[in-house]
């Protein structure tokens, strides 16, 4: 192409008459082109250059085609003719002859346009030269930088791949980063494959993303004549460069790779610990041969991979083992609720050997009521899934017996606190009757359950709580506050644990606001709702496990035998004793004693009353429902003191002294039994049997 920043030739005005010596030093032909006569002259060494005779020109430039071919000569033609139409004083270009022996060199030519005063051109004087050797040299040094940059790529690629294996947690982690538009492409592969070593064979466990699978070799043996095969067994690397050498040394796999215009192909061992544990396939449809540069990459890259995937299948052998002692402390099975639907799903989030302490658990209790626990053991590993396990274990042997809910709570809390760990936990404990709905709920430490009407509607309970377990026995505050509210037929308690709402950097009260509304918009069914909640927070991510249980109350009919409710009354809190008289009072109209709900709830309140004021302890409330041949609520109040309940006149202004009297006029029964270091006042109500219908 023309070079119009060339500088210009000072050539005397005799010339050819005393040739320049430096040009003919340095094989450089000159020639002088008459514009006006049309002839072009050249020199000795000019004629050596276009490979002419003397003999054989005749001065005019249209005599060089036999040299120039014409597409050369009109290129140079018109490089001239715009030099000299712009005013140019000189160009340059680069164009091919062809020599007597018919091969073809590249030749370079620079000329000086001499113009007269008016500035028109009249004359042009230059040089001609033989620039082969020049442009194969620069040839090879563009070819050569072009390889080093193909090179620093590939090893820019090769750095980007093992920077994102690094993150890599399973084995799919490491086929994903591979398989990667990032990755092999980069490489320049078409394709990739790669197996594992299993049992003396080898799994093909990775293909593509064009795909190289091979009907019969999704698993084969290491002793078969294939190349990963190969490569295994001699801990070597193969590069196959040609598809000629592929089929000659493959027979029985390349026939099903031409459909893939494979080239060439690198087969590298995967080695870790000293051991074969894979090997991988890269395959090309667009080059020949492998530098050895290129190789060096190559094994570098295969290493890369092989510790990746020792990490990986040693992190998931470890994420194994911790989920299988994690799920050994949850319940294997929930059992079957009559009178309610049950779901309970639980969420790992378990970083190798970092397992949580989450757990749920449901426990069966005499006279249609259910125990509910959620809760969460502070830490990640090992010991917190172990602890979990154990206070699983005491809380529902503790439940069992028959411990008022905030007792339950209490002597757990004293448990871990004497395991002598550093750990403690988070713990909610809901007891449902299910014949009443009433549900006396325990927090300790932990958030805040939710109940979903039968509308649809949701919305989050809150509970007064207490420290959480283990903390509140260290600190000596084992009082727990007990809150009772009504489960209506169609309505369901939902309990979880706190991986369900936090999120890094968000308020918990804007997640418990979140939760709520996806469990208002969420499907109707429990099991329905509970895969989806888990679902979000398996996209969502996070570092925290998530337990969670849903129960529904489900509409059924009231068994009246063997009806129970408990509460504890603390002295002191007036709150737990209207917190007991609506449960009472819920219990009695669920048990269909609807008429009788003033009187029981008045009664209940004075033997409560009487309880906390003349003893110093507190008061533990029994509501039965029996059926021995006549239907009767009976209610019994214990507490701490030995010393009876004594009938007292008020007098007609007397504020007090009217509890016996009172629970003696509205109960058809009454009386006192000793228990213990203490006693229990009782009294029951006969309730008539529903009129049978014809």
């Amino acid at each position: 192409m023309a070079d119009r920043g060339a500088s210009a030739l000072s050539l005397p005005e005799d010339w050819p008459a005393h040739p320049d010596p430096i040009l003919a030093l340095n094989r450089m032909g000159s020639f002088d082109w008459d514009l006006d006569a049309g002839l072009f002259h050249m020199d000795a060494q000019a004629f050596a250059v276009f490979d002419l005779l003397p003999e054989e020109y005749d001065g005019r430039p249209q005599t060089l085609a036999v040299r120039v071919p014409p597409p050369e000569a009109a290129r140079l033609d018109s490089v001239v003719a715009r030099a000299i139409k712009d005013g140019s004083e000189n160009y340059g270009a680069y164009f091919r002859i062809r020599r007597r022996d018919g091969t073809m060199r590249w030749t370079h030519t620079q000329g000086y346009i001499r113009r007269d005063d008016t500035g028109r051109p009249r004359r042009v004087a230059g040089i001609v030269r033989d620039a082969t050797e020049e442009l194969a040299d620069s040839a090879a040094r563009s070819l050569r930088a072009a390889q080093d940059e193909a090179f620093r790529q590939q090893t820019g690629v090769v750095q980007v791949v093992s920077a994102a294996l690094a993150h890599a947690r399973s084995v799919q982690d490491v086929i994903d980063v591979l398989k990667d538009t990032h990755g092999i492409r980069h490489l320049g592969a078409a394709s990739l494959v790669m197996g594992l070593v299993e049992a003396g064979r080898i799994r093909l466990v990775a293909e593509g993303p064009v795909g190289a699978s091979v009907p019969g070799t999704r698993v084969t043996r290491i002793d078969e004549p294939y190349p990963m095969s190969e490569v295994v067994r001699t801990l070597g690397p193969r590069f196959i460069e040609s598809p000629e050498e592929f089929a000659e040394g493959y027979p029985i796999l390349w026939p099903h790779l031409t459909d893939l215009h494979i080239t060439s192909a690198a087969y590298l061992p995967l080695i870790a610990q000293a051991r074969p544990i894979g090997a991988m396939g890269l395959l090309y449809d667009d080059r020949r041969g492998f530098s050895a540069e290129e190789r060096a990459v190559l094994v570098a890259l295969g290493s890369s991979i092989a510790q990746s995937l020792m990490r990986a299948m040693l992190y998931e052998q470890e994420k194994d083992l911790a989920q299988g002692l994690q799920q050994a402390m949850l319940p294997r099975t929930i059992p079957s609720v009559p009178g309610a639907d049950v779901a309970v799903r639980y969420r790992s989030a378990a970083l190798g050997r970092d397992i949580g302490g989450d757990w749920y658990d449901l426990i069966p209790l005499p006279g249609d009521r259910v125990g509910a626990v959620i809760g969460d053991v502070q830490g990640h590993d090992t010991h917190a899934a172990a602890v979990m396990g154990q206070l699983r274990i005491v809380l529902r042997a503790y439940a069992a017996e028959g411990h008022p809910p905030a007792t339950v709570m209490a002597r757990a809390s004293v448990f871990l606190h004497e395991l002598d760990t550093d750990r403690f936990a988070t713990c909610l404990y809901a007891e449902a009757d299910l014949s009443t709905g009433v549900v006396q709920v325990v927090r300790a430490g932990h958030i805040d359950p939710l109940v979903r009407h039968g509308d649809g509607s949701c919305a989050r309970v809150g509970v007064e709580g207490g420290l959480p377990l283990g903390l509140s026995a260290e600190f000596g505050r084992l009082e727990y506050p007990v809150a009772t509210l009504e489960l209506d037929p169609g309505h369901t308690l939902l309990l979880c644990t706190d991986g369900l709402v936090e999120q890094p950097g968000a308020d918990l009260d804007d997640g418990m606001r979140g939760l709520v509304d996806l469990v208002r918009d969420g499907p109707r069914e429990v099991r329905d709702l509970a895969d989806r909640l888990i679902r979000l927070a398996e996209e969502r991510g996070g570092d925290d496990d998530v337990a969670l249980l849903l129960l529904r109350r489900r509409s059924r009919e009231v068994t009246w035998a063997g009806g129970r409710l408990r509460q504890q009354v603390a002295p002191g809190d007036p709150e737990a004793l209207t917190r007991a008289r609506h449960m009472i009072r819920a219990a009695v109209r669920a048990w269909g004693a609807h008429g009788l709900a003033d009187e029981i709830e008045l009664v209940a309140g004075e033997l409560i009353t009487n309880a906390l004021t003349h003893t110093e302890g507190s008061a533990t409330v029994t509501l039965r429902a029996l059926d021995g041949g006549d239907r009767r609520l009976r209610i019994e109040v214990e507490d701490g003191s030995s010393a009876l309940p004594r009938r007292r006149d008020a007098g007609e202004t007397g504020v007090s002294g009217r509890g016996l009297v009172l629970v003696e006029r509205l109960s058809d029964s009454w009386g006192v039994q000793a228990r213990g270091g203490g006693k229990a006042v009782w009294c029951e109500f006969r309730v008539p049997r529903p009129p049978v219908r014809a």
